[in-house]
């Protein structure tokens, strides 16, 4: 088999497996998903479309709500990047003469002409060029652009000005136009691979209550059956039409109970939104730009006090509660600081290892081969205040806690180094129940520290925490026994300082 059929083949999946999570959702009665379509819509930008309920739709960037999506779906084999001039070129999407982005105006224009508002994505595994002016415009929380930036630059020097002349002269329109796409357009940048697509899948199916992939094969029974279904002329499906077609075609699973899940998110991820999968989800998303919280003093004004009320409110249906945080770790240690040990609950954390999987601090025994703490003491003051405690699990953070307490702890007495006895990384972490153990550990660790010099039992401990969150919220249901406490978070793309910066702090006082 060629390299070229390979590669065509694995685009289909690709483009299955996202209609598949898509459309799972309409077996929800409840859920925001009301219609889809596959290979169907307006001709060139109609690989994948999803409606909303009206009442329930998403928003876009400017607060309208989207009634339609639709997806154009691009596989690559290998890695790479795209500029905005790829964007105007037939070959970008493997085409003879209609360019990816005459193929989205085109599709503006129809959804208008009906009266709604659409979103049009771009889903690949390409990137933006980090030296195009694309790459500046893109806005990380839901990948749509920056529409005011995008109409800055008045002169021919200006990328924006080149963007903005080479766009409305290969679509033949005004800049009142260009805003209109613009606002429109999404650029979705998926980095999982297929393997990784077909776990979302299979937790998908789960939900859902449709027959889970054979986790032994590389494919699965839904990667060929939607085209099957083209051939049918089966291209469209509302709730009810899908239910029978599965029905028919033997996917669904045998009945089981139902979990509910909730969330909490403070942050977007644009094909996999929690609205779609959870009972109840609190969006604290508009506080942010991007990972930055707006205003450090919401921390405390208003972001703990709406999570500790939507938590308290939730059903915990026989003991259980499931949630999902797609948030900062501070988020994810604050509710469990709500839901803390003493709650009488037993907290699920649907964590994303990159997918999604259910973590609960029961799921598996102990065993002896999970990866345990190594800590290291480094002593920066012997007359000083204050433990830094670098948690490092997905990655190192002691140099930047070194550097940060240098820099703006100064008379801190020393530095805590967490780490497992394995490499840093995402999966080091096996399961809910090894994450409990080690939230409990450090937690122990903490405590007995103090315990053992009457002179540290109010010593404030600095956490900087870089972990699956499952963890971080484990460690935060043992707040009582950890604070004083500070929590840190750290700007990650290096967008404004680089470093660390002070969230939560328990019990509250004045910030150092």
């Amino acid at each position: 088999m060629t390299q070229a059929v390979v590669t065509r083949r694995d685009g289909d999946t690709f483009q299955a497996r996202t209609f598949w999570l898509h459309a799972a959702h309409l077996l929800d009665p409840e859920g925001r998903v009301t219609r889809v379509g596959f290979e169907a819509g307006p001709r060139g930008f109609d690989d994948i479309w999803v409606e909303y309920d009206p009442a329930h739709a998403p928003k876009n960037q400017f607060g309208n709500a989207i009634f339609v999506e639709r997806m154009q779906c691009k596989w690559h084999a290998t890695g790479g990047y795209y500029t905005f001039e790829d964007l105007t070129l037939p070959a970008f999407i493997n085409a003879q003469t209609t360019s990816m982005l005459q193929r989205a105006y085109s599709a503006l224009q129809y959804d208008r002409a009906e009266g709604r508002t659409s979103k049009l994505s771009l889903v690949t595994n390409h990137r933006t060029r980090v030296d195009d002016p694309l790459h500046t415009l893109l806005r990380m929380k839901s990948f749509t652009l920056n529409i005011e930036e995008m109409f800055t630059g008045k002169t021919e020097r200006s990328a924006m000005f080149k963007l903005r002349q080479l766009w409305m002269s290969h679509l033949g329109i005004d800049e009142a136009e260009l805003r209109a796409l613009g606002v429109a357009l999404s650029l979705t940048h998926t980095s999982e691979s297929l393997d990784m697509l077909r776990d979302r899948l299979d937790v998908a199916c789960r939900f859902a209550g449709l027959k889970r992939p054979d986790p032994s094969s590389s494919s699965t029974i839904y990667d060929g059956n939607i085209f099957e279904w083209v051939g049918q002329r089966r291209t469209e499906f509302d709730r009810k039409t899908f239910r029978e077609k599965c029905g028919d075609e033997g996917l669904l699973a045998a009945p089981e109970k139902s979990v509910r899940m909730y969330g909490v998110k403070t942050f977007e991820h644009a094909s996999d939104r929690l609205e779609l999968v959870c009972e109840d989800t609190l969006n604290m998303v508009p506080a942010f730009d991007d990972r930055f919280i707006r205003d450090t003093n919401a921390w405390k004004a208003s972001i703990q006090p709406r999570l500790k009320e939507f938590l308290l409110k939730l059903p915990a249906e026989d003991g259980h509660l499931r949630l999902a945080i797609d948030a900062h770790a501070t988020i994810a240690f604050a509710a469990g600081a709500v839901l803390d040990t003493k709650s009488g609950r037993i907290i699920e954390i649907v964590q994303r290892s990159p997918t999604r999987v259910v973590w609960s601090p029961n799921d598996r025994p102990p065993s002896p081969s999970w990866p345990t703490w190594v800590f290291e003491e480094e002593i920066v003051s012997p007359e000083g205040q204050g433990t830094a405690c670098a948690v490092s699990i997905t990655r190192d953070t002691a140099p930047m806690v070194r550097q940060y307490v240098a820099q703006k702890l100064p008379g801190f007495r020393r530095v805590l180094i967490a780490r497992l006895n394995v490499a840093n990384g995402q999966s080091v972490v096996e399961c809910g129940a090894h994450a409990n153990q080690l939230a409990e550990s450090l937690a122990d660790r903490l405590k007995s520290d103090r315990e053992a010099n009457p002179a540290l039992l109010m010593e404030r401990v600095h956490l900087f925490v870089a972990a699956p969150n499952a963890f971080t919220f484990f460690l935060g249901r043992h707040v009582q026994i950890l604070k004083p406490v500070t929590l840190y978070e750290f700007d990650f793309g290096r967008d404004r300082h680089g470093s660390y910066e002070p969230s939560l702090l328990y019990p509250d006082i004045e910030r150092p």
